[in-house]
């Protein structure tokens, strides 16, 4: 886009200038910021998923037990005691963005007759609730990931568009004016200078 050689664009364009220089480094340090939390969220998220594949591997002590559990009524069955019914969650806030926050998982009210199965029904239960636990926390985490790393990559996009194309943009616009008007400034002295050496002469001539 063209620019006007005045001293109102000048003034403008320096404006700008330092409104962008001033923002920048408030988006770089949003940018280190979400890096920051984002790789701790992956480290977190590691560390869940080789939690609940070492749970999930616990339960290898209860093979029989599932085994035994084909053989129940499907009314009756451990995956019809263990039904999750809400995840809560809280709102909370990264570098401007609002993520979930995992505080629990809750279940549905299943009442069962003892009577009904082995005496390792309500280890089963439990293992399976904390597995189910760690679903939801694993699910949540994942969910934070996506949302900041959206907003890294537009943070992102937004330094490097600051940095490469709008400030040294208006650094050149401004670095142009100046030049063209220290030209006719130049130019002004110069017409000035000759103007007036012509007038000398025109005077010595009349006096001689």
């Amino acid at each position: 886009m063209a620019i006007k050689l005045t001293k109102n664009e000048l003034k403008k364009q320096k404006d700008n200038l330092k409104q962008f220089q001033r923002y920048l480094p408030t988006l770089q340090l949003k940018k280190q910021q979400l890096q920051t939390v984002i790789m701790g969220i992956r480290a977190e998220l590691e560390r869940k998923e080789a939690e609940r594949i070492q749970m999930i591997g616990d339960l290898d002590d209860w093979v029989a037990v599932f085994a035994e559990n084909e053989l129940f009524e499907e009314k009756k069955r451990l995956d019809q005691l263990v039904q999750p019914d809400r995840v809560i969650v809280k709102d909370d806030n990264i570098a401007g963005v609002t993520i979930p926050a995992f505080e629990e998982l809750t279940f549905k009210d299943i009442n069962y007759d003892v009577d009904d199965y082995p005496l390792w029904v309500d280890t089963a239960v439990f293992k399976l609730r904390e597995i189910a636990r760690l679903d939801a926390l694993v699910s949540t985490l994942r969910k934070q990931t996506e949302l900041l790393e959206k907003e890294l990559r537009t943070t992102s996009q937004r330094v490097n568009l600051f940095e490469k194309v709008q400030i040294p943009g208006y650094q050149e616009a401004v670095r142009k004016i100046k030049r063209f008007m220290e030209d006719e400034e130049n130019l002004s002295k110069s017409s000035q200078k000759i103007l007036k050496a012509l007038q000398q002469k025109r005077k010595e001539e009349e006096e001689s």
